[in-house]
């Protein structure tokens, strides 16, 4: 095998700390709506990778079915409800909690690979679906006892895990036919128009922000996004996927500590049990299932570039 130039360990590492900083970005932007928010991310991220991909792969679009076309859409729809529903958590829950219900994306997506796929479950991935259920509810019963808008930003945690879970599994059918990068070009473009019609609907202001807030967009767009997801993309040349879906799983221990130090948002005993409980059924989950079906947090870092 081809000698890696860089240690593909040490772009791990910079991939699992670029993906943490999203939600802090997310709470630095402040009052600017979630909604528009997740816009700037999808249309500059688009807008950054256009040149490159309809330069490199201009030719596939030509031949893109027009059912591709739809799932694609729909595709786009889910990844721009996912931002709407995982930023708008953010406004009420705390970082700790809100990218560790989203991470419980991969049950969802094992849960939705059976129903559609025929997907068999193995013992452990049951008894592992059962540890993840336990330590979500000790999260949110933790939340709740702080305030009811903290339980409501969990549920809208779950709700953008479910909606992403909808993007990663058209992806996997859409990725048989067509390129990861144009692909994902056509993913983030209908995302961006799906989000620009959802803010026009809900007359939510284009302009009017703060100079921070216009740099925490493009953070945003270009940090987790090509810092992040692109780099797991290089490393699969040299890692397993298993070990690449591990290293996703220390996202929500990464913007935790980035929280408590650039938030000073505390992690309560709760968080602490209900977040280890989670963590460890998802890496049993991940085990259980990598012989049956590549890891679904690996369709993660195959969808984004």
């Amino acid at each position: 095998m081809e000698k890696p130039p860089v240690h593909p360990y040490l772009i791990l590492f910079i991939g699992v700390v670029s993906i943490s900083t999203s939600a802090i970005f997310v709470k630095l932007a402040g009052d600017a709506p979630a909604s528009m928010t997740a816009f700037y991310r999808l249309l500059l991220a688009a807008g950054l990778m256009a040149p490159y991909v309809l330069w490199k792969h201009s030719g596939e679009f030509k031949h893109i079915h027009k059912k591709d076309w739809l799932l694609a859409t729909i595709s786009g729809i889910f990844l721009a409800f996912h931002f709407i529903f995982w930023f708008q958590s953010l406004k009420y829950t705390s970082v700790a909690s809100s990218v560790l219900l989203v991470s419980l994306q991969p049950v969802f997506a094992f849960t939705g690979a059976y129903l559609f796929f025929r997907e068999r479950f193995t013992v452990g991935a049951i008894l592992s679906l059962f540890i993840t259920l336990i330590g979500s509810v000790i999260i949110g019963w933790g939340d709740f006892q702080l305030s009811g808008m903290a339980l409501a930003g969990d549920i809208l945690a779950l709700l953008g895990a479910v909606t992403v879970t909808g993007y990663f599994l058209l992806g996997q059918s859409l990725r048989q036919r067509l390129s990861l990068l144009t692909y994902t070009l056509i993913a983030y473009g209908m995302a961006a128009v799906t989000l620009g019609l959802y803010n026009l609907a809900a007359g939510v202001s284009f302009t009017g922000y703060s100079g921070e807030q216009w740099f925490i967009f493009l953070a945003l767009a270009v940090i987790p996004t090509f810092f992040g997801h692109s780099l797991f993309n290089w490393t699969l040349r040299w890692l397993s996927a298993a070990s690449i879906s591990m290293a996703v799983l220390l996202e929500p221990i990464g913007a935790s500590l980035l929280a408590y130090w650039i938030l000073k948002e505390s992690i309560t005993w709760v968080q602490w049990l209900g977040g280890s409980i989670v963590l460890f059924g998802l890496m049993m989950f991940i085990l259980s299932t990598t012989k049956k079906v590549e890891p679904t947090l690996t369709h993660e870092v195959k969808k984004e570039p």
